[in-house]
């Protein structure tokens, strides 16, 4: 028999991309609540743009556009992108080994 390669890698990987993912849905779904004027008053609201703002902390104020919603959009989209892109290729460079 021979012993299986590469399994505890790509185990390792899929956590990588999985945790990348949760932390970009979570500032995605903040951009959503945000555009559709979610009551700040109800605790999953509170939690998620909690969340998104932790998360978004080196990114949420970083354009200066006039609107809010643009900052909101670019400034945790921004972050939600590096995320992906970051955690995904890591992933995959963890998968090769």
């Amino acid at each position: 028999m021979s012993p299986r390669t590469g399994t505890g890698s790509s185990t390792a990987a899929r956590v990588i991309a999985v945790v990348a993912d949760i932390m970009a849905f979570i500032i995605i779904l903040w951009i959503v609540m945000y555009l559709l004027d979610a009551n700040p008053g109800n605790g999953l609201v509170q939690w998620v743009q909690d969340s998104a703002r932790w998360l978004a902390g080196w990114s949420h104020d970083l354009f200066t556009f006039d609107e809010a919603w643009a900052r909101v959009v670019t400034g945790y989209g921004l972050a939600a992108a590096v995320y992906l892109l970051i955690g995904h290729a890591l992933a995959g460079r963890v998968r090769r080994l």
